[in-house]
């Protein structure tokens, strides 16, 4: 399925997305590597990076600066992404709910 969403849609190559958030092309392939990061990629295999990952590389950045360490960040990020999902889910089951309810 592909995402309409304009913020998660990859339109940046690495050299934009490096002078865009000002990290370095080999640490942006670092955080790749470490799934800090998962930019798409083209046919070609070239990464595209979205406005949501230059988003995720700014959290990055103040993590990093609080002197968070590449491991303690993927957790962090992990779950606030998990955080972000569950407060959707909840938010769909009130929703569902309060339908219920007005339909009685």
């Amino acid at each position: 399925m592909i995402s309409t969403d304009r913020s998660s849609r990859g339109v940046y190559g690495i050299s934009v997305t490096s002078e865009l958030s000002g990290v370095g092309p080999q640490t942006l392939r670092l955080y790749e590597r470490r799934g800090l990061i998962s930019p798409t990629r083209t046919m070609g295999g070239t990464r595209r990076y979205s406005p949501n990952d230059l988003q995720r590389l700014e959290r990055i950045g103040e993590l990093v600066e609080l002197g968070v360490n590449l491991v303690g960040i993927a957790r962090i990020l992990e779950l606030e992404d998990t955080q972000v999902r569950l407060v959707e889910e909840n938010t769909l089951l009130a929703n569902s709910a309060a339908q219920l309810q007005f339909s009685r």
